[in-house]
């Protein structure tokens, strides 16, 4: 998965010299509560996340966020090497700096983390929806599961609805 499917081949090459495109800001006018699809991997892509303890670790720092800062987090996967999440948050909401605040709350050794994530701003409810389908799939994909719901590394911390 790259942070660049949706940019034409002209802007790629524009991009091959730089670690990460630049960051957008979100036109707020436009959004009234941006929806993030959200995916950071281990380094060396290795099988360490898949566990009951980070899982937990996982979705404490969630709820913190949503209680203490409104920052909700929709639904999540937890795959043995990567991390899939929509998470939304108000004008002040720092993508970013959120990512590394969880990517921290979740390391349980020093460079656990692949360097940066990949985002992508939904745009409608059937883009969530359909989202979803996919990233739940992943466990059943991968061979870790019968059925998408037998994953116990998944869930729903608030339901978004995004317009």
């Amino acid at each position: 998965m790259s942070g660049n499917d949706s940019i034409g081949d002209s802007e790629n090459r524009q991009y091959s010299s730089r670690r990460t495109p630049p960051r957008l800001p979100v036109v707020f006018d436009r959004f009234e509560c941006p929806l993030y699809f959200v995916t950071f991997c281990t380094a060396g892509r290795r099988k360490l996340l898949a566990d009951p303890e980070t899982h937990a670790a996982f979705c404490a720092f969630a709820e913190r966020g949503w209680r203490e800062q409104g920052i909700a987090v929709g639904r999540y996967v937890i795959m043995p090497d990567h991390v899939h999440v929509f998470v939304a948050g108000g004008q002040d909401f720092n993508l970013s700096q959120w990512v590394r605040q969880l990517k921290a709350a979740l390391a349980r050794e020093p460079k656990l983390w692949q360097r940066g994530f990949f985002d992508h701003l939904l745009r409608s409810e059937e883009s969530y929806a359909e989202k979803w389908e996919y990233v739940r799939q992943n466990p059943v994909r991968a061979g870790l599961a019968a059925r998408a719901e037998d994953w116990a590394y998944q869930g729903e911390v608030v339901a978004i609805e995004h317009r």
